[in-house]
């Protein structure tokens, strides 16, 4: 995935540091097998405390929106089981 999703008009009110924070993470995560992600996002999660980067709901709602748009299927594929994994904590 391009940083294209980046520039969605609809994530206009989000800080774009938020953004980049995103996208590095994107790139991060686009080897890692299913087994790995989970321990990823949990380092994802220090890495956002540590840096005091949080989303809102509403945030998030939206990126997930926008990068469904622009996923490629297999891309799609990962967004649903981070999605699913969000819903059940």
């Amino acid at each position: 995935m391009q940083n294209d999703w980046m520039k969605d008009e609809s994530l206009k009110d989000i800080d774009p540091y938020k953004l980049e924070f995103l996208q590095a993470l994107v790139f991060e995560s686009s080897h890692l097998k299913k087994e790995q992600m989970l321990p990823f996002l949990m380092a994802v999660a220090k890495r956002g405390q540590e840096k005091k980067v949080s989303f809102s709901d509403k945030e998030i709602d939206a990126i997930v929106a926008v990068l469904r748009k622009h996923a490629s299927p297999e891309e799609l594929s990962k967004i649903e089981k981070v999605m699913a994994m969000r819903s059940n904590k």
